[in-house]
This record gives structure tokens, C-alpha cells and sequence, in this order.
């Protein structure tokens, strides 16, 4: 599996690009990603369908310093298993 943003990571150059990339391929309809700060929901992110098929993309707004979660949620091609996480990213002053 591989982010944008990696966990923890610390991003001083403003990115609007989110993704996360699974071992097999994912439902991207029935796909979520969604940024949070401090338990608040700041962004629902819109997962772009026309892309590989076990990555989950999306774009977002420039994000102001501070602490964030980039929460997912996938279920599987052909819907017998969800997964869940969260990726903890800072973003700070350029």
C-alpha cells in the first residue's frame, strides 16, 4: 500500500492530489476519502473514477497549516470485505 500523503509526513508545498494504493483492485464508487482535522470532517474528497483500478484519487483544496487524517474507506470489486483507515499528515506554513 502507498499514500499521498505518506503517514506522518510534514508537507510545506501546497498539493491538492490525495490518494491511497491497495494489492488489488477496489470499488471506487462505493469508495470514500475524506480529510479531517481534530476529529472534523474539513473536506469529503470526490474519488475520480477513470483511474487505476486499485488506486482510490482524489483533489482537494489547498489545505491551511495544521494537523489532518486522510480517513478511507474501500470495499472490495466484488463487495465481500470493506477496509478502513487513516493516514496522519501535517500540512505546514510554506
Amino acid at each position: 500500500m502507498d499514500s499521498q500523503p505518506k503517514g506522518q509526513a510534514v508537507i510545506g508545498e501546497p498539493s491538492s492530489e490525495f490518494y491511497v494504493r491497495f494489492d488489488r483492485p477496489i470499488d471506487h464508487i462505493q469508495s470514500r476519502l475524506a480529510i479531517y482535522r481534530d476529529g472534523q470532517l474539513v473536506e469529503r474528497l470526490q474519488p475520480r473514477l477513470q483511474t487505476e483500478p486499485n488506486v482510490l484519487f482524489a483533489r482537494a483544496p489547498t489545505l491551511p497549516p495544521g494537523a489532518y487524517t486522510m480517513h478511507w474507506v474501500v470495499r472490495t470489486l466484488d463487495g465481500a470485505k470493506v477496509e478502513e483507515g487513516g493516514i496522519p499528515f501535517t500540512v505546514k506554513q510554506p
